[in-house]
């Protein structure tokens, strides 16, 4: 790409990917000399409306800088927030390429499909002048926290599900059991065991109060739009049972119960913020994808997707593709099992006789346990992806505190993970003041169960 002429390079790059360049960098160098106002808009609905303003350069000789800059600022911004509609505002060239490139034969298809079915609206791209920008619209609410009463709190794993009896704020029942939601067709098999998990809460309780469920995948007004749980559901028994799901547990334990449903990593970071006491703070989950989930500075969940896994965050024309969405440089392939798979073979560590990816991290952290060199520059080298891509969020989360999950975080390759992200911050990115760690002891007291209990309020 010849705009790439611009020093976006950083001063660190993971050693084992030297030509990683992190889209903070690009975004840096880009925006010196853009001087063009431009705008992007993101709506889910009248409740929702994200503005983000920029810049571009509106020259021809950065012509191609402008819209690889706006193709990946919408991009993340259309992940962060979720939305059906995109209005860009003061460059018709630049509308122009979104609205192609988000058309039925654009680029971006899948993500506008992926849109339009969560958001159950067909996806748009529209034009307003400057003077005609939008407000912004927040739906931002006030979940969680709340301990009153007798409550049960479930997280709905993929391959374990937890729940927990909560009276008065401490939990006087959790059980834990395994169960393989995501090789089942009949969603009968899904809701018998929301109702069981539910029913045995509720046997330690007088009475139950409010539900809260934590569980990977969107979820809109408590309906599921779309769950890795439930992905060999057939699409129309998916509408007729899967949708209400939770919901439609909740009430056969109490017709009148308070439910509340949100997306799983959320609720982690609604675990941190009440375990530290503290706001603003991103939590970020690195196993089989990458998931986010965010507690805003007034300690509230906001309603966005955070589906970080398919935000861009390497701007190498070479990265690697993402082969659900076709696109390239995404954070599922930086920071998941994914990405130490990818990473592997570049350290000399062989992996292929492993039959799932599960097997290769396996084989990966009993190196790393085992202070091997080679398992040393794979966590090395995601530290670095996450410190300067660290740097990027914060671009577009008000973030003071981040909290680091999954088992990619798991053991020593999670201490070397953090203590590098730690120093390419502190190096590169001085000026943010963002708090990486890992969970303590306290956060695994509060844990995802009870903090999925405290999601309804009451009265």
């Amino acid at each position: 790409m010849s705009f790439m002429k611009l020093d976006c390079a950083p001063k660190n790059k993971p050693v084992l990917d030297p030509e990683f360049i992190p889209l903070k960098k690009f975004s840096e160098a880009f925006l010196r000399q853009a001087s063009r106002p431009i705008s992007v808009v993101i709506e889910s609905g009248t409740d929702s409306v994200a503005v983000y303003d920029t810049k571009i350069h509106g020259t021809p000789e950065m012509a191609e800088a402008d819209a690889y800059y706006i193709d990946r600022l919408v991009k993340m911004l259309l992940w962060q927030k979720g939305g059906s509609k995109i209005t860009i505002c003061g460059d018709k060239k630049m509308y122009e390429l979104i609205r192609q490139t988000y058309s039925s034969t654009g680029s971006r298809a899948f993500d506008a499909g992926f849109m339009a079915k969560v958001f159950e609206h067909p996806f748009e791209v529209c034009y307003r002048e400057l003077s005609e920008k939008p407000l912004p619209v927040s739906k931002a609410k006030r979940v969680g926290r709340h301990l009153d009463g007798c409550r049960i709190g479930f997280d709905a794993g993929g391959s374990d599900r937890k729940v927990s009896a909560v009276i008065e704020g401490e939990s006087v029942f959790s059980e834990e059991v395994v169960w393989l939601p995501k090789e089942q067709t009949d969603p009968d098999y899904h809701y018998q065991g929301i109702l069981d998990a539910l029913k045995a809460a509720a046997s330690h309780m007088p009475r139950v109060d409010a539900i809260g469920v934590s569980s990977a995948g969107i979820y809109i007004n408590n309906r599921t739009m779309v769950a890795s749980l439930f992905i060999k559901v057939p699409e129309a028994l998916f509408e007729a049972k899967v949708k209400d799901i939770f919901v439609r547990a909740a009430k056969e334990i109490n017709p009148d119960v308070k439910v509340e449903v949100c997306n799983d990593g959320d609720v982690t970071a609604l675990a941190g913020a009440m375990s530290l006491d503290v706001n603003s703070i991103l939590g970020i989950a690195m196993g089989t994808s990458e998931a986010g989930g965010y507690v805003d500075q007034d300690g509230n969940i906001t309603g966005w997707l955070n589906e970080l896994a398919f935000a861009p965050v390497d701007a190498n024309p070479k990265a690697m593709i993402d082969e659900w969405s076709g696109d390239i440089g995404c954070g599922v392939k930086y920071f998941s099992q994914d990405a130490v798979i990818k990473l592997a073979p570049r350290a000399g560590i062989d992996v292929s006789d492993a039959s799932t990816p599960a097997e290769k991290l396996k084989i990966v952290q009993k190196l790393m346990e085992k202070d091997d060199p080679r398992a040393i520059d794979v966590y090395t080298s995601l530290g670095c992806y996450l410190g300067h891509t660290l740097a990027y969020y914060n671009d577009f989360y008000d973030i003071k505190h981040v909290l680091l999950l999954g088992r990619v975080m798991s053991g020593k390759g999670g201490d070397i993970i953090l203590s590098e992200a730690k120093r390419i911050l502190g190096e590169e990115y001085p000026d943010a003041t963002l708090q990486p760690a890992l969970p303590d002891e306290k956060f695994r007291r509060v844990g995802q169960s009870v903090a999925a209990a405290s999601l309804p309020e009451i009265s």
